[in-house]
């Protein structure tokens, strides 16, 4: 078990809180990235005036270079008018070091063991005396295991003969160094540094504070719209005002609306049922009461006993099937579309369900018969669920064989068909010789409670209302038509149009 995990893990997230995560964690990780781009850059700015400061040093000192030619060969001479550390001017956080060496590389003055310094490639880089002076090159360096930093500048005190300034023996080429430590560009750097992450600590809070407070009140919508909310009435199902809130609030807002206006529907559904439902128990239930006062009278005969009694079989048995009904719808309704789905052979659940309604055509004397492949045949399997699909064909057999008038010298007929209309479909149809449904009830037949005037049958009126709910959760659709258009009885023929399961119908 991971038992650290489950100590620290939060089963609800806080909007508030991620919200924050987000914004304050590229702050806190920017930060300290700022600080080493700021260090980089006051190292840069610290160097600036102490290379600058090099380079005068160097120039200062080759102003008193000269070259000096006793007995016809030339020397180089270093005659400054005051100690070349004095002339540098060095001051108490750094230590300056020099070099002059002259046109034989010769060493003439300061320390010795100073780096040599490369030999210049062009011509840019050499200096001449009287004319305009050369480049002066910078570079790090050590000097007794200590860092540096070394300006370099070569000069010629002759003529060059050639163009070709690559270092050689005899080289007229004199040379000047200066190296400093690096104590004063480090105190600066940290200066800068101090400067700048000084008032970073104390911005960073009040920023942090900033975007709490700014988070804070962004989100005070959501407060007032959840006080508006806990502030109704518990029967309000108005929808709530879209306009005032937040755009992104605002699909939240509309999906809230739609959850309101489904329920209620569903609430009104519901109070439609049980009034429907009451209404249709009252009428079994009086008469059973009717007929257990009419059999409790002093001067009932047997055979007006005998008559309550078939009477209260009667109401019983229409209360039952009553009750049975509703049970049926609201299971249609209520858990169907949550039940797992399967594959169903609709051959098989039909023969089924006829095999439960014979004792109901027998007594009728109908002419009972199924038309369509056998079951297990290839081509009628679909997705769906078998207890409700068998329900539904059920219903509809028995409201054909309520409907269809029927005796023993001129049986009624009524015909259960399944066959695949296409290559993605396969349809049920219930078909019987019965009166037929006009056309101006046909919308009307599946509400539920809904009974056609002038027929006799016993009923509840939610035979058909079941199997659209049914139908509707199996994405399938019942169509009601003659089946003698022109003739009398014209016949009735309700068909459901089902889709195949998608491997079968590839």
């Amino acid at each position: 078990m991971p038992y650290g995990k489950k100590l620290f893990q939060r089963e609800q997230h806080s909007l508030f809180g991620e919200i924050l995560d987000w914004m304050l964690t590229p702050l806190l990780i920017l930060w300290p990235v700022s600080l080493i781009l700021t260090w980089l850059v006051a190292q840069n700015i610290a160097g600036k005036p102490s290379d600058h400061a090099l380079e005068l040093q160097v120039r200062a000192l080759a102003q008193h270079l000269h070259q000096q030619t006793s007995a016809g060969i030339a020397h180089t001479r270093f005659d400054p008018p005051m100690p070349a550390r004095t002339l540098l001017h060095a001051d108490a956080t750094d230590t300056l070091y020099f070099q002059v060496l002259g046109t034989r590389q010769e060493f003439l003055s300061g320390d010795p063991g100073l780096p040599p310094a490369p030999a210049p490639q062009t011509q840019e880089l050499i200096a001449r005396p009287g004319l305009e002076p050369g480049l002066v090159v910078l570079r790090n360096g050590e000097f007794d295991g200590t860092p540096v930093r070394i300006a370099s500048l070569w000069i010629a005190l002759e003529p060059l003969a050639s163009t070709d300034l690559a270092p050689a023996a005899g080289s007229p080429l004199a040379l000047v160094q200066v190296a400093e430590t690096l104590d004063k560009r480090s105190q600066l750097a940290a200066e800068i540094i101090k400067s700048v992450m000084l008032p970073q600590f104390a911005m960073l809070p009040l920023a942090v504070l900033l975007v709490w407070l700014a988070l804070a009140q962004a989100i005070r919508p959501l407060d007032h719209l959840v006080g508006h909310i806990r502030a109704r009435a518990p029967d309000d199902l108005s929808p709530l005002e879209s306009r005032t809130v937040p755009l992104e609030v605002a699909p939240l807002v509309s999906s809230i609306n739609d959850l309101l206006m489904r329920l209620k529907d569903s609430i009104a559904v519901q109070k439609r049922f049980l009034a429907d439902a009451a209404h249709q128990l009252k009428t079994p239930l009086a008469g059973l009461r009717m007929q257990a006062d009419l059999a409790q009278r002093d001067d009932a005969s047997t055979e007006n006993l005998r008559q309550s009694l078939r009477q209260i079989v009667r109401a019983s048995t229409n209360a039952t099937h009553t009750v049975n009904q509703l049970l049926a719808l609201a299971r249609a309704e209520g858990n169907g579309a949550a039940l797992a789905q399967q594959p169903c052979d609709l051959a098989q659940i039909t023969v089924e369900a006829m095999r439960d309604v014979v004792p109901l055509a027998l007594e009728k004397h109908l002419d009972f018969g199924y038309d369509g492949p056998a079951p297990g045949t290839p081509g009628v399997l679909l997705d769906g669920n078998p207890t409700l699909l068998k329900e539904l064909v059920r219903n509809l057999l028995d409201n054909a064989i309520k409907y269809t008038p029927s005796s023993p010298r001129h049986p009624g007929v009524v015909t259960a068909r399944v066959l695949t209309e296409s290559t993605d479909q396969v349809l049920l149809q219930v078909e019987d010789s019965g009166p037929g449904v006009p056309e101006a009830e046909r919308g009307l037949i599946f509400q539920p409670f809904y009974r056609a005037l002038g027929m006799q049958a016993d009923g509840s009126g939610l035979g058909l209302s079941i199997a659209q709910e049914i139908a509707r959760q199996h994405q399938a659709r019942i169509e009601v038509d003659d089946l003698r258009p022109g003739q009398q009885p014209p016949g009735s023929r309700f068909t459901v149009r089902f889709t195949m399961r998608k491997t079968q119908a590839s």
